[in-house]
């Protein structure tokens, strides 16, 4: 069984932020994850992971003003001095935290712009160049239209070949299986084929992105599907509760909150 992180900025949303560190262990999670820590001070946060031996497995590196829109900045020509300065804010917080996977958020732009493609391209190689001197991987992540519209990373093919093309030890894939299937499908042949590049697995049910217990995909299957590629980096848990974090975990994912990721599926 995979080794699950709970993301913070949507499950446990019945706690204020630093609070859901604590109810994730509490749920039985020994990783967390999230969109952005940057609302709250770095000591913080690994003050929190501290007391409750909690792994940060992964967080965003600054995206642009979240609030108005922007959803990274990699491919803004434009932009690149915000991203340079992101990378160096975030690894204030990867030291703090201990985390050692940050992705890079493309941003809202046209795939088919050279700008756009060169500066993303920059915005990679320099981000990947400066996570390898704190030994940190650098992930990119393709997201679907309909949940980000106008998202320039959005096909698997795209990140495939540029992580392949650009051959830095440190630059992965995040495969998030819910962006997958909407993208693409055929999530079992793309994990196969993709595992040796893959950094980060993400999982939601699809096309809701609540649990993940049925709906489109097979979820077991997966799981232990990752067990037979031999996959041991965490699975982050980024859905949306249909009602209660706590009770999704016993009812939606079908797993015991006692052990969590150690016991068995309940069955039906």
């Amino acid at each position: 069984m995979p080794a699950f992180a709970a993301n913070l900025t949507m499950m446990f949303t019945e706690w204020a932020f630093l609070d859901r560190f604590d109810a994730a262990a509490e749920a039985g999670f020994t990783a967390v994850e999230y969109l952005f820590p940057y609302d709250h001070p770095p000591e913080a946060i690994a003050a929190r992971l501290e007391r409750n031996r909690l792994t940060q497995a992964l967080f965003n590196l600054p995206p642009g003003d979240w609030a108005a829109g922007e959803r990274g900045l990699a491919a803004l020509p434009d932009r690149f001095d915000a991203v340079r300065a992101g990378v160096e804010r975030a690894l204030d917080y990867a030291g703090a935290t201990g985390c050692t996977r940050l992705h890079l958020m493309a941003g809202l732009a046209d795939r088919a712009d050279p700008a756009a493609r060169a500066s993303y391209v920059r915005a990679v190689e320099h981000a990947a160049g400066r996570l390898a001197e704190k030994g940190i991987d650098l992930l990119l992540e393709p997201i679907n239209g309909r949940d980000m519209p106008g998202y320039f990373l959005n096909d698997f093919a795209e990140a495939e070949t540029l992580i392949a093309t650009l051959g830095l030890a440190n630059l992965r894939l995040q495969f998030d299986v819910y962006h997958r299937q909407i993208l693409h499908g055929d999530v079992t042949m793309a994990l196969r084929r993709l595992m040796p590049m893959i950094g980060h697995i993400q999982i939601a049910g699809v096309p809701s992105r609540h649990e993940p217990d049925g709906e489109e995909l097979n979820y077991p299957f997966l799981f232990a599907e990752l067990d037979r590629l031999g996959y041991a980096g965490f699975v982050g848990c980024e859905y949306r509760p249909r009602a209660g974090t706590v009770e999704g975990l016993g009812w939606g994912l079908g797993w015991l909150t006692p052990g969590l990721g150690r016991a068995g599926f309940f069955p039906g």
